[in-house]
């Protein structure tokens, strides 16, 4: 089941974000981050749920009629069963009904999160050279995707 969450499911989110980005990377956000983001217009939050409990999030922030998901994780446990794709599509359905024209995101370089962007329409538009640092200074690339709802 996906569901909007709200604030009090941040631990939940915190607790998936903690488990599936690996901190090599430096890609997770503060529980801060995720409050204050929340608490701006056009930020909506949404929670997969298994009957293990919650299983993966999704952050979509939306101006005007573009939006961005700024964050998509799936716990390890749960990958593989099409909760990352369920999300995804969700997401998708949620900027049409809001009559999106444009769904933009950005992973790192070399993220198996390609392959489901890809697998969904979404298009590479950009490349940021050495974007992301990880806590030990290591540079990742940043592809830029998009996807035309309309």
């Amino acid at each position: 089941m996906i569901r909007t969450a709200v604030v009090r499911d941040i631990a939940e989110v915190d607790a998936i974000m903690a488990a599936a980005f690996d901190p090599r990377f430096g890609e997770a956000w503060t529980r801060s981050q995720c409050v204050g983001i929340l608490a701006m217009p056009g930020v909506s939050l949404m929670l997969a749920e298994t009957d293990d409990g919650p299983a993966g999030f999704a952050l979509v922030r939306r101006i005007l009629d573009e939006a961005e998901l700024l964050l998509l994780a799936v716990a390890p446990p749960h990958r593989g069963k099409g909760i990352g794709a369920a999300l995804l599509r969700a997401v998708i359905n949620d900027c049409r009904m809001m009559d999106t024209a444009m769904l933009h995101l950005e992973v790192r370089s070399g993220n198996p999160a390609v392959r489901l962007y890809g697998s969904h329409g979404f298009v590479q538009v950009g490349h940021r050279r050495g974007y992301y640092r990880s806590r030990d200074g290591l540079a990742f690339d940043a592809l830029t995707y998009r996807l035309m709802l309309r």
